[in-house]
């Protein structure tokens, strides 16, 4: 098991075609053996997967700078709407400008054929027992992506609100996707998570005459959290207050292009 993030991943990652796998390490087996200071050749590896993950996300981040390409990392619980919400966006804005999404899931490609139905460019990472995509599978996701300059890269995490904070993928912001569906304390008992957020989204918010969802409380707890994220209500099933997520998309653009230009 990890101890980074206790999700059952080793520090080795193997990669076929457009799939990520895993060789992990059972339960409660360390990574080390056969002395008693294997505790401490734990932190140093733990320390030692962080690093690599961070030297690899800011070279993504570079390139992803270099290339005015705005990378958007979408995390969430499982069920919080991300995909339709990805659906949505590449719909209303198809011509606004070159789009790309990479698609994380334990398994299947469900939510790939979805995006791909959008007429966009999407790669599948099934990360089988690993609960969050790395650095490294962005970067090789993008390298067989190579999208334009200019792009907007959606970057739909594995559906956890816990591992993928800690894993910086090199990203331009993370948005956190919530639903009405949910409980309101989210922000509370995920806070790391939220304070990461650049932008949080509360999806379903067609169902809050019918659940009982107290979306001021989310919001209240949300902004003790993370005063500077933004809270937005959507339904991206209906498009409620979509336009608000819609030029929120466009002033990153804006900021990238200046930040680019000579």
């Amino acid at each position: 098991m990890c101890d980074v993030c206790g999700c059952g991943e080793s520090e080795h990652l193997h990669r076929h075609g457009d799939h990520v796998h895993s060789h992990l390490h059972a339960p409660g087996e360390p990574h080390s053996h056969g002395d008693e200071g294997s505790g401490l050749r734990s932190v140093r590896v733990e320390a030692d997967v962080m690093a690599k993950n961070d030297r690899i996300a800011a070279h993504n981040r570079g390139w992803f700078e270099g290339r005015s390409i705005v990378a958007v990392n979408l995390v969430s619980s499982p069920g919080a709407g991300k995909t339709t919400l990805l659906e949505r966006t590449l719909r209303d804005l198809a011509a606004e400008c070159p789009w790309a999404v990479i698609e994380g899931d334990q398994q299947t490609d469900n939510d790939a054929r979805r995006i791909a139905a959008c007429d966009v460019p999407v790669l599948q990472i099934n990360t089988g027992a690993v609960c969050h995509l790395d650095a490294q599978m962005v970067l090789d996701a993008c390298r067989r992506l190579n999208p334009p300059a200019g792009t907007v890269m959606l970057i739909e995490n594995v559906g956890n609100l816990i591992c993928p904070a800690l894993f910086d993928l090199g990203e331009s912001a993370k948005v956190v996707v919530a639903s009405v569906a949910e409980g309101d304390d989210k922000p509370e008992k995920y806070p790391y998570m939220f304070q990461a957020a650049s932008l949080i989204i509360l999806n379903k918010s067609d169902l809050l005459p019918y659940v009982p969802f107290d979306a001021d409380r989310f919001e209240r707890i949300a902004h003790q959290v993370n005063p500077d994220a933004p809270v937005l209500r959507v339904s991206a099933t209906r498009g409620d207050n979509l336009d608000a997520w819609y030029d929120w998309l466009r002033e990153r653009r804006a900021l990238s292009a200046v930040a680019a230009a000579p």
